[in-house]
């Protein structure tokens, strides 16, 4: 438990210390258009891991594209990749990592788990139980989990909070079901948000009401 008090934060570098403060200091990236088989371009008839493949190193470039938006507002960060493309980011070395975590770096994991099939929600969790986090963050295009898909049903409610055993149950499309058992098995808070609610972020990392808190 953390409380912050004053105003809010007016740079970059004054919201990654408020950040900091509550262990944020990590980020996994992923690509919403070449994620797999079925949304690749030119996807019909792809092989699966093909277009695995392909979102994977389009969660690099987006890497890339964040780490340089970092360096620009001065913030040091790192990009570790799960495939070994050593000329423009380093291998996923854990100790590594945990050494940058150390040093106060940003530390950006690029190619979800290196293996296709994978989700990128599955490689943020298990990234994050290997860096020892009490909480993944998944911002999204929902600002929460629903009872109901709220695009197709207006009467659907927003549950701001409910147990990882009654996501899966109740089959809410939180997470794909890998990720959501190694979050449960190994006791990760999860907390899913709008990835396009402007301050979004800063309102859950201040622990105000925003999406929703899955919990064991």
């Amino acid at each position: 438990m953390a409380t912050i008090s004053g105003g809010l934060p007016d740079s970059a570098a004054c919201a990654l210390k408020i950040a900091r403060s509550f262990s944020i200091s990590s980020f996994g990236t992923w690509s919403r258009d070449t994620h797999s088989g079925r949304t690749a371009p030119g996807a019909a008839g792809m092989d699966r891991a093909t277009a695995d493949y392909m979102g994977m190193l389009a969660t690099l470039m987006n890497a890339l594209a964040l780490q340089d938006a970092m360096r620009r507002a001065g913030l040091v960060s790192r990009v570790q990749s799960a495939l070994s493309i050593e000329q423009v980011a380093e291998p996923y070395i854990r100790g590594k990592a945990l050494r940058y975590l150390e040093e106060n770096k940003i530390v950006i994991f690029a190619a979800g788990t290196g293996n296709p099939f994978f989700t990128t929600d599955t490689a943020a969790a298990l990234r994050g139980r290997e860096m020892g986090v009490d909480i993944v963050l998944k911002a999204t295009k929902v600002d929460g989990v629903y009872t109901a898909d709220p695009k197709k049903d207006p009467s659907a409610k927003r549950y701001p909070s409910l147990t990882f055993d009654e996501a899966m149950v109740k089959n809410l499309k939180v997470m794909d079901a890998t990720a959501l058992a190694l979050c449960r098995d190994q006791n990760m808070l999860l907390k899913v948000f709008s990835i396009f609610a402007p301050g979004a972020l800063k309102r859950v990392v201040m622990g105000e009401d925003e999406g929703t808190l899955v919990h064991c």
